[in-house]
């Protein structure tokens, strides 16, 4: 079993150091325009190879090195017992990824990749690193110590890595000790240079490799009985199901109440009626579920960018809207933005308004008779004079104007197609006939397994 793994870890926080102590600058007077003039005092780091730094020195030692600059290099690495955690502890995490367009690249609304991320309890050190200011006076090394001190009152807060999963990326970097000068005094013969020193510690957590996996939530089970009385295999392929029947399984068999664009979480078997969106279960009232309890199994909701798909019994291709927590203090309620691409084609042309035509008449209620308004009724029409004396319609009917007279666009009675999808431009609700009644296209109540949550 191949057990090397190497992801650069202590390197990186000696890189991110390094960083941290670059873009410092001290004054050499003035430019030719009689501005201050400023350079950057370099930043390298302090144990090279030994072979590369004598090639750099032209292989001699008494060449002078060029000041100012720093140096940067580690002294320490210490086991820290305090930051001890239990050390078997395997946290798991549950990534969904956002699927990406083939085209673009850029990143869309559906849900992508699905992971499992386990990771280790990650390894406790205390990096001790040192910083070398090399300067050729003393204002050089005031100018720089004053930029830097300033700065660590005590610490400054560390990020190596912006990787989601990491959970040991935040560090600080803290200043212990200030060497102020490495010569004596009186100055002799020795170098010239003088160097003044930094020390700082640094906690990090070393980190082994992480197992990532699919992700194994449950999130949706379908139980399917194919006939007995041919091969399974030709079953399969054509689809067939015993009596018709299949069974949708959604974890803990929850409902999903949709009314007015808000998705509500309520328990089976319950009866609710829209004008009131009263639940009653057993004689006894209750009230709507928190929709924690599934989220919290499951991961975390994104508002605007989590799904809520909605599906129906024949077949229908299912709804899909984008979810938003409404509010912490009401956690029952999600409001549910649809995808208009996912919304059922309308079949027949949009009404105007649904009406009684026993109380709305043209030049009353409604507005005077126009060409090409539509109505869907929810009365008879017996001679009534508005309407005119020779015509007739009943209840669930369409009627629209020609000009001339009012017509039968849409006969419930006469209907021979079993679902028909029709849009009220007075409220923008869409409306379906299903032979017996126009309900809601897609609003109501969503059983146990005809619903599901994409986070």
């Amino acid at each position: 079993m191949q057990t090397y793994f190497y992801d650069r870890q202590i390197r990186r926080f000696l890189l991110q150091f390094i960083r941290l102590m670059s873009n410092f600058q001290v004054e050499t007077g003035l430019n030719s325009a009689g501005a201050t003039a400023l350079i950057r005092v370099p930043v390298i780091y302090g144990d090279p190879s030994r072979q590369a730094a004598q090639i750099l020195a032209n292989n001699t030692e008494t060449n002078l090195s060029t000041t100012p600059v720093m140096a940067a290099f580690i002294t320490d690495l210490k086991y820290d017992r305090a930051r001890v955690q239990e050390p078997n502890f395997v946290s798991k995490l549950n990534i969904r990824e956002r699927k990406p367009d083939p085209d673009t690249g850029l990143l869309t609304h559906t849900q992508g990749n699905m992971f499992t991320v386990e990771r280790l309890m990650p390894v406790p050190y205390k990096l001790n690193l040192k910083l070398d200011i090399w300067t050729s006076n003393t204002e050089q090394k005031l100018q720089i110590l004053e930029q830097i001190l300033a700065l660590y009152n005590p610490a400054i807060e560390l990020q190596h890595t912006d990787n989601y999963v990491d959970w040991s990326s935040l560090s600080y970097v803290e200043l212990t000790d200030v060497v102020w000068s490495s010569r004596t005094v009186p100055t002799g013969t020795e170098n010239p240079n003088d160097v003044a020193t930094l020390s700082f510690e640094l906690p990090v957590w070393i980190s082994a490799p992480v197992k990532v996996k699919k992700l194994g939530v449950v999130e949706k089970i379908i139980a399917s009985i194919y006939e007995t009385n041919e091969e399974m295999e030709n079953a399969i392929i054509a689809g067939k199901l015993l009596n018709g029947n299949r069974q949708y399984i959604t974890p803990l068999k929850y409902s999903v109440l949709l009314l007015n664009g808000l998705a509500q979480l309520v328990l089976p078997q319950e009866s609710w009626t829209a004008d009131d969106v009263a639940v009653t279960l057993n004689n006894d009232a209750v009230g709507p579920q928190n929709w924690n309890i599934i989220i919290g199994l499951l991961g975390d909701l994104r508002n605007g960018i989590s799904q809520l798909r909605l599906s129906f019994e024949d077949g229908t291709p299912d709804i899909v809207g984008y979810v938003t927590r409404m509010s912490t203090v009401d956690p029952s309620v999600l409001l549910f933005n649809v995808d208009i691409d996912t919304i059922p084609v309308n079949t027949l042309l949009p009404i105007d308004a649904i009406i009684n035509p026993q109380k709305s008449i043209p030049g009353g209620k409604l507005s005077a008779a126009a060409s090409g308004q539509r109505y869907l009724l929810l009365n008879n029409i017996n001679e009534v004079a508005a309407w005119g004396l020779n015509f007739t319609a009943n209840a669930n009917d369409i009627i629209e104007y020609d000009g001339t007279n009012w017509t039968v666009s849409f006969s419930a009675s006469d209907s021979t197609d079993a679902v028909q999808y029709v849009t009220n431009l007075n409220t923008g609700v869409q409306y379906k006939w299903d032979e017996t009644a126009w309900i809601k296209s897609y609003e109501g109540e969503y059983p146990s397994g005809r619903w599901h949550l994409v986070l």
